[in-house]
């Protein structure tokens, strides 16, 4: 039975290169991004950035990740959909995925919903100063994203903050291995295959 790794951490702390290295140590890997089941937001642009809480368990379509993960844990492939972050609405393309013996989801909220937890085999939490997190969110915001300095600033401090705080720290709580620093870390990513080496072999 395929087995499911979930990846959590602030914004900007480092989840996708932790998602990196599990893939050139697995390549048969298969990522699901939670960033692909925000809900529609069309009406948000860079001055009313606010308007619309992305760092809100509510924001996302838990049903549907949750039916995509039962899926492909059953061995079924999944049609994940995909979202277009500089108009903030979903694509109306959809990505089929196929099932493998690891899947990766990682996000913000991964931890957040209890049926989501109980469908995880392996739940890893990355750990970051938010100095550095917030640096790499403006970077990646500004470059990637459409976005201006001030509306990344604003974001940031009206609901990202309030936003990880309130859900997304407290969530380390059900992290079955914590890593400081995400992929950068060696010794943590050793022992984070250590744990992937003994889980696949259950």
């Amino acid at each position: 039975m395929p087995k499911i790794i979930g990846i959590t951490g602030g914004s900007g702390s480092g989840k996708s290169t932790v998602v990196k290295r599990i893939k050139e140590r697995y390549p048969n890997a298969v990522l699901i991004e939670m960033d692909n089941y925000y809900k529609s937001a069309t009406f948000v642009n860079n001055n009313n950035i606010t308007a619309y809480n992305f760092d809100h368990p509510d924001a996302f379509d838990m049903d549907l990740m949750l039916q995509n993960l039962a899926d492909l844990k059953e061995g079924k492939s999944c049609m994940m959909p995909q979202y277009d972050f500089v108009h903030h609405a979903r694509k109306e393309e959809f990505i089929k995925v196929e099932p493998s013996s690891i899947i990766v989801i990682d996000g913000l909220m991964v931890f957040y919903d209890e049926r989501v937890r109980n469908i995880l085999d392996l739940k890893l939490y990355v750990d970051t100063p938010a100095d550095i997190r917030f640096i790499r969110r403006l970077k990646r915001d500004v470059a990637e994203r459409g976005r201006t300095v001030e509306s990344v600033i604003e974001q940031y401090t009206n609901v990202v903050r309030p936003g990880h705080y309130n859900f997304i720290e407290p969530s380390k709580a059900y992290a079955d291995l914590i890593i400081p620093e995400g992929g950068y870390n060696d010794n943590a990513m050793e022992v984070l295959f250590s744990f992937i080496g003994a889980m696949m072999m259950k």
